[in-house]
């Protein structure tokens, strides 16, 4: 009997079992191991609360991942209801299968199992477990083993602590809906009722307003946050949050208010930023950068592959240090969305493009005042972008010739998947970007590009404007 044959035979006795909830529970102690992933899954997406809570606390394997699955019920219902299963703490677990779980990751990854492979190693791992935390059970683990290896004394301690210990990994995401507090508080207060044995790990912190969500932070350990995404918080706020962000890889902020870059707060900034040694990528959005550009660019490790700075009102000036940064020939990733950088001159952009052309994967500049003269001009340095995936460049105007002259020259990029391009100007009534579209003329710029692509062999490459 194959391995497919094996899976959908245990999923269909999985679902025998969920028709009586009462039955499952009580015989979770006597199932088989193999069951236990093909009943968690049926379990979860039927929203059977009580069969959940019920598996989390006799969960036989090392670690629980949702993985790729989705509720269909309130999402933090099913999440209050997983966590209430923790037999925190775990003396309270008389399974007789005895207490095995030691991480549950409430988080949703595609790319993640249910549960890790077993291994030929010393103790449990878990591909996911928390690396940033001294109190995370990989590290207690690991100290663990090293101490027994070593022989030294009994290290009754630090068995204990290692066995106690339980990680648990969500995404927060604080937006300031009822719900949302509900959840935090729920969150905390089983925090704080484990006295030290519940270690929170959140990777994804997303802050919209930080004024009004300061208290959870007293709850998470900052370093083991890699994406922190941050919306309408004042330069002074952020600053008080990077302390503790050692492991920051990832850093998006938006609507950042212009008076809080007064006084000390802009430079104070910029030297917590320099601090972040392993950050790969910055977004920054309404953050207002005009001619100090290299400030930012002479902190941020020369290793960065994404840049995104839109709405920042950069100027000719920081294009030109962008060009000549460290930064430059790393990028694979180049978000310059609504800069009016062609306003004065397109040569800086092209010695930019220049500089990316070997790595740059997905490039935007769409809004930046570029005319038919100035694409023409950098279209042959495009065509040097070998590796380009993505390139978005609509609300810019331009006519239909330059524009059929681009996807000729394109067409020969090997890796080109995406392409997002501006309605032409013969498209608009008065040709003005303020006045009514023609969906007639529109319909029929896609038909010629499309008729394009399908002539050039093409038609594996989405050509689309943002009014399709």
């Amino acid at each position: 009997m194959d391995q497919k044959t094996t899976a959908t035979l245990l999923e269909l006795a999985a679902k025998s079992l969920l028709s009586s909830e009462p039955a499952v529970i009580h015989a979770l102690e006597e199932i088989p191991r193999d069951l236990f992933i093909p009943l968690f899954s049926t379990a979860f997406l039927g929203g059977h609360k009580k069969i959940l809570k019920a598996m989390v606390r006799v969960w036989p394997f090392h670690c629980l991942h949702l993985g790729s699955l989705k509720a269909q019920e309130s999402y933090y219902d099913i999440l209050e209801t997983m966590i209430d299963g923790l037999p925190i703490p775990p003396a309270q677990n008389s399974s007789s299968r005895g207490h095995k779980l030691r991480i549950l990751d409430l988080r949703h990854n595609s790319n993640c199992k249910t549960t890790c492979s077993r291994v030929r190693i010393t103790f449990p791992f878990c591909l996911q477990s928390c690396r940033s935390s001294q109190h995370a059970v990989l590290n207690l683990e690991n100290t663990q083993h090293h101490v027994r290896c070593l022989g030294i004394g009994n290290s009754g301690s630090e068995v204990e602590s290692a066995q106690e210990t339980m990680e648990l990994l969500v995404d927060i995401s604080l937006n300031n809906t009822l719900r949302t507090q509900q959840f935090l508080t729920f969150l905390s207060n089983k925090v704080e009722q484990s006295s030290g044995f519940l270690h929170l790990c959140c990777r994804d912190l997303q802050i919209n307003r930080m004024s009004a969500n300061k208290s959870i932070l007293q709850i998470l350990n900052l370093g083991c946050i890699g994406h922190l995404e941050m919306d309408q918080a004042y330069l002074g706020e952020i600053i008080t949050v990077f302390a503790g962000m050692i492991h920051l890889h990832s850093l998006s902020l938006s609507n950042i208010p212009f008076r809080s870059y007064r006084g000390r707060n802009l430079k104070s900034f910029l030297v917590w930023l320099g601090q972040l040694e392993n950050l790969q990528e910055l977004r920054l959005s309404f953050f207002y950068l005009k001619d100090q550009l290299d400030k930012l660019l002479s902190v941020l490790p020369p290793h960065m592959d994404t840049l995104c700075l839109s709405f920042c009102g950069i100027s000719m000036r920081d294009v030109t240090f962008l060009s000549q940064s460290s930064q430059a020939t790393q990028l694979r990733v180049l978000n310059l969305n609504n800069n009016h950088i062609f306003s004065e001159a397109y040569e800086p952009f092209q010695v930019l493009l220049e500089k990316i052309s070997g790595t740059v994967q997905h490039l935007e500049i769409n809004n930046c005042m570029m005319t038919d003269s100035i694409l023409s001009a950098i279209i042959p340095t495009l065509n040097q972008c070998i590796n380009l995936r993505v390139f978005n460049f609509a609300f810019n105007p331009i006519t239909m010739p330059v524009l059929k002259s681009l996807l000729q020259h394109l067409a020969s990029l090997p890796r080109l998947k995406h392409v997002i391009y501006p309605v032409p100007i013969h498209c608009y009534h008065e040709q003005n970007f303020h006045h009514s579209l023609n969906r007639q003329k529109l319909a029929e710029v896609q038909a010629q590009v499309k008729a394009m692509l399908h002539m050039l062999h093409k038609d594996h490459v989405k050509w689309a404007t943002y009014s399709d």
